[in-house]
């Protein structure tokens, strides 16, 4: 039965979640809001994890998230869930596509469709910094903010804009920080 709830719900984020990997996580957070097996915390280290390794980021998520759940049967039938809307509608619409691809309303749905990954995108991005550097049990008003975090988080954000590495770098640097910050 959990394979089945698995299933279900990684093949309705895979419907909805338009603009790819990223865009799952405002839906992780739901699954985590409905399911007591994964909480909003955990979802910041399956991005971690997911960023890091290679592949996509959205099908990552998906198989360490079903993993999680239930063990390698849990990682495939996620995995293959978010997955499964998409190789449908994509083969379904390819050829349809390709006979309007100059058609004026083909072309105003698809600009339609890049706000709305672009929100997605960014209601995840601002999830994820909340949850990082905001702390909201804090028991005075100047620890609501994470300083560490934030400190890093920025010192990150400027090595990124500035010289463009491999994301695989900034993570392992992120991660060695927060090694240092606990020791």
């Amino acid at each position: 039965m959990n394979l089945l709830i698995l299933c279900a719900e990684f093949i309705k984020i895979g419907l909805f979640a338009v603009g790819g990997g990223l865009a799952t996580l405002p839906f992780l957070y739901q699954l985590a809001d409905k399911y007591e097996w994964l909480n909003r915390n955990m979802i910041l280290d399956i991005q971690a994890i997911a960023q890091s390794l290679p592949g996509a980021i959205g099908v990552n998520m998906a198989a360490y998230t079903g993993f999680f759940w239930a063990g390698i049967p849990g990682g495939v039938v996620a995995a293959m869930g978010l997955v499964f809307p998409s190789i449908v509608i994509i083969s379904f619409i390819a050829g349809i596509l390709q006979a309007f691809k100059e058609s004026i309303l083909v072309k105003a749905v698809f600009s339609g469709l890049r706000p709305a990954a672009a929100g997605l995108l960014a209601a995840a991005c601002f999830g994820a910094i909340k949850l990082s550097l905001y702390n909201a049990a804090a028991p005075v008003w100047y620890e609501l903010l994470r300083l560490r975090e934030c400190l890093l988080f920025v010192i990150l954000f400027m090595l990124i804009v500035r010289f463009k590495k491999h994301p695989v770098i900034y993570i392992a640097a992120a991660g060695a920080a927060g090694l240092m910050f606990q020791l």
